[in-house]
């Protein structure tokens, strides 16, 4: 399975891309999985990755909880929580 991620605001910052394409292993079946398995990529992985709580996920274009699988998934984004006023 091929994944199209997509960094956004701080996260973006964090990583260095604002998108990559991976290749998870088996293993990663859901989005916690995957961030988990990204945050061991680099340093600026793990810092933007690192505390789950602090992301929101969108999977193909859809909010999306942590425990989403992954399973026929195309596009995974990541962002912080959006406030606005």
């Amino acid at each position: 399975m091929t994944l199209t991620m997509l960094y956004f605001a701080w996260v973006r910052e964090r990583i260095g891309l604002d998108g990559e394409e991976v290749a998870p292993p088996p293993e990663v079946t859901d989005v916690a999985r995957l961030l988990r398995w990204l945050a061991t990529r680099g340093d600026g992985h793990r810092e933007a990755l690192g505390d789950l709580s602090r992301l929101r996920i969108a999977i193909d274009g859809e909010f999306a909880s942590r425990e989403a699988p992954l399973a026929g998934v195309r596009e995974v984004s990541v962002f912080p929580p959006v406030t606005g006023g």
